[in-house]
């Protein structure tokens, strides 16, 4: 998928990713540069084989993740991709995350300093419109305090659908993402520690000396090996909530109130996701029996993947040949383990049925002097992990049900569609951070980032703070892909609380392909505009308006805006 749409925090940033890739450095046991590596076995062959070409070539194997075959290596050699490119035990090589030493000088750094380059600026799709002064907001006694300023479920009926069903807590829902904050009021109750895992390690600087995650030392946690329970960039808590946040006579609740939340912590602090996390969330849901995961992201660097692109090097070409295959086989697993995947579809607002310009990738330097360039991206190109088999692809709908501005779409990519917020889906296209969606927000981000005074209250209309006696919790607004596939996770989790059956570890189960049909039949088909080019126009805070055509191609039944529809909580539970 690809980065979500933030309205909320410094600026409106796009947050999802795709691979992680490699740096020489150096260690004071040894002076030679070290390059890091994820090599993908050939399917079939022996691991013992492929390690021996691996070692052959230079490499040392760090570890494997022998559900996929694809194994984590350090070598010196320059030359170790050339050396393994036509070797018969393996399938693909990537350049991993980098790996050495923060250099002294820049412990320095601000607290809280995170990669502001060029390919995040290109994503930001909204840096205006941040007006000051806390917004107050009624409670309804009936419903959850907030339950009012969830547009979001009332378009999916999923408010009426908890007096029904509200999910049950043997039901495990993966967050794929930055990770959950497990100690935030709204989402404590249904918050698995136990099983919780972080898959990644912040990564302070990229090859060109930019920050990314900034210095270990400034972390919160003075660390770059962040705890499970714990998110530094706000992006899986406000996933989580969306999911399931619990009816609690607190702020809001999620669309599955009372199953369990697993972090699978994949995302950087940055928004960057890589394979190598991905790849060991996946098989890792598979084997502890967890049964949706939600992926709001694609894995980086490369937007999208191309085996045979021109512009591409051969070593960019086998790396992002690597990337589909590994993320594939893991999918793969998880969807035979039964676990449903469900992600976001993108925030490109781009046809991905078409050709066109990507200048976005590589988002990440893994070399010194790597730099972004343009690409001509076919439709033959793929997007992961959205892209994937077995995945459900997600749009994104505003208030009114129109696809969202800037919501990837296309015919044939896209299988249902969700509400995940147009903040100018208004009557006159002006800029209403209402038409967001609202989901749970970290405390300790709102204080680090000054959206709270010294008395706890917001100071920025995008955070909102409720209270239940002594307890409170912060939420804020966001938009995009990302928040409408955690919504349409939410309407799985309930499918399998309602038809799932008892596994032999005691827990709930039903096969994802059964899930998936379920939601798609149940979902609210829904017809392209009439007529089917559909011109955005967005009267910016800045002054400026800006417009931009989009064309539906498909029919009632099934399109590229809403694919089969748009999910329907009420009816998806048989009411």
């Amino acid at each position: 998928m690809k980065r979500v749409i933030v309205v909320s925090a410094s600026a409106a940033v796009i947050a999802a990713s795709l691979a992680f890739p490699a740096q020489a450095v150096r260690t004071s046991a040894d002076p030679a540069p070290t390059t890091q590596y994820v090599v993908l076995y050939k399917e079939g062959v022996p691991a013992a084989e492929a390690q021996k070409a691996v070692e052959a070539a230079g490499g040392s194997v760090v570890k494997v993740n022998e559900a996929v075959g694809l194994a984590t290596v350090t070598t010196a050699n320059a030359g170790f991709v050339s050396a393994l490119k036509d070797s018969g035990a393996i399938e693909g090589v990537a350049r991993d995350r980098v790996i050495g030493a923060v250099p002294k000088a820049d412990r320095l750094a601000a607290p809280g300093a995170r990669a502001q380059n060029s390919q995040n600026a290109a994503k930001a799709v909204e840096k205006e419109g941040r007006e000051r002064g806390a917004v107050e907001h009624g409670r309804n006694v009936k419903d959850e305090p907030l339950a009012d300023l969830q547009w979001d479920m009332k378009q999916i009926h999923a408010d009426v659908a908890h007096k029904y069903e509200q999910g049950d807590p043997r039901v495990l829902v993966g967050v794929m993402d930055t990770g959950i904050d497990g100690s935030h009021p709204d989402i404590a109750p249904n918050f698995n520690r136990a099983l919780s895992r972080n898959f990644t390690v912040d990564i302070p600087y990229d090859a060109n000396g930019a920050v990314v995650d900034g210095p270990c030392d400034a972390e919160p946690d003075k660390s770059c090996n962040d705890p499970a329970d714990v998110d530094e960039d706000g992006h899986g808590t406000h996933v989580a909530s969306s999911i399931a946040a619990p009816i609690n006579k607190l702020g809001i609740a999620g669309v599955a109130p009372k199953v369990s939340l697993v972090n699978l912590r994949v995302g950087q602090d940055s928004g960057l996701f890589f394979l190598q996390p991905t790849v060991d969330a996946l098989t890792y849901a598979g084997d502890i029996g967890v049964d949706v995961v939600n992926m709001s992201y694609y894995i980086d660097p490369w937007l999208f993947n191309c085996a045979d692109n021109p512009a591409d090097s051969p070593e960019n070409r086998l790396e992002q040949s690597t990337i589909v295959k590994a993320t594939q086989r893991a999918l793969n697993y998880a969807h035979r383990h039964g676990v449903t995947l469900v992600s976001a579809a993108g925030n490109q607002a781009s046809d991905y049925t078409k050709t066109f310009v990507d200048t976005t990738s590589p988002d990440f330097a893994s070399t010194p002097g790597e730099a972004p360039y343009s690409r001509t991206i076919p439709p033959s190109c793929t997007s992961m992990p959205s892209e994937g088999e077995h995945v459900i692809s997600v749009s994104s709908t505003g208030i009114s049900k129109r696809k969202a501005y800037y919501s990837d779409y296309g015919n044939g990519y896209v299988d249902v569609a969700s509400p995940g917020g147009d903040v100018y889906d208004t009557p006159d296209n002006t800029r209403d951070i209402s038409k967001a969606t609202l989901s749970a927000y970290p405390k300790s981000l709102a204080v680090a980032n000054g959206e709270i005074d010294a008395d706890g209250n917001p100071t920025v209309n995008y955070v909102v703070k409720d209270c239940d006696g002594a307890t409170c919790a912060y939420y804020q607004y966001l938009q995009g892909t990302s928040m409408a596939s955690p919504r349409a996770a939410g309407v799985a989790a309930l499918i399998v609380s309602r038809y799932g059956h008892r596994d032999r570890d005691g827990g709930k189960t039903l096969a994802p392909d059964v899930v998936e049909a379920i939601m798609k039949g149940t979902a609210t088909k829904t017809a392209c505009p009439n007529p089917p080019a559909y011109t955005y126009t967005r009267h910016l805070p800045t002054g400026t308006t800006v417009t931009a055509t989009h064309t539906c191609e498909g029919t009632p039944l099934s399109n590229g805006f809403y694919g089969k529809g748009i999910v329907d909580a009420l009816r998806a539970i048989g009411r």
